[in-house]
């Protein structure tokens, strides 16, 4: 195995059945890989849905790893992870089980056929803005030169409800 070299921030998000069980099933299913290294997760948020209003609302969090792969070879690992968990291809902006997104990637800035990076649109969005910054305050936005914490004072459209009181993990789990 080559060294865990690379900083990734995940989001996950889940709005068709059970959605406590599905983002917890990703995240096994993604610390089972050796190539991944979890080094702090979130709380689970409950918020409307993005896009598609007529929809369940969604369980979302986001985890920070250390990992092996590729920008590339991360994207792919998690569209596998999230057929494996059970994702259901439907339309854009629609119900999903489960949704795996590469946020930031070290401080890697790109745009090709097959991924955007740093991940479009996180500026506007509240529910993936909330989980980074309770993981990384001061995390800064490669592109846009602002850090996390910022960029969510600055959401106008709030969609988050709640902050569960489950976690990601069944019980408590020592992280790092």
């Amino acid at each position: 195995m080559s060294d865990l070299n690379h900083i990734a921030y995940i989001a996950l998000g889940s709005n068709f059945g059970n959605r406590l069980n599905n983002l917890r099933n990703a995240l096994g299913q993604l610390l089972e890989n050796e190539s991944v290294d979890l080094i702090s997760a979130s709380s689970i948020y409950e918020s409307l849905p993005f896009g598609n209003h007529n929809q369940q609302n969604f369980y979302n969090a986001a985890i920070k790893i250390r990992t092996s792969f590729s920008h590339t070879e991360l994207f792919y690992f998690l569209k596998k992870t999230e057929l494996k968990t059970g994702r259901q291809l439907r339309e854009r902006w629609g119900p999903r089980e489960i949704d795996l997104d590469i946020i930031f990637f070290d401080d890697l800035i790109l745009s090709d056929d097959v991924l955007t990076l740093p991940h479009k649109g996180i500026h506007l969005r509240d529910f993936v803005l909330m989980p980074l910054v309770e993981i990384d305050r001061n995390l800064i936005h490669p592109l846009l030169k602002i850090s996390v914490s910022e960029l969510l004072n600055r959401v106008k459209d709030r969609t988050i409800i709640l902050k569960l009181a489950e976690t990601l993990f069944k019980e408590e789990k020592e992280i790092g």
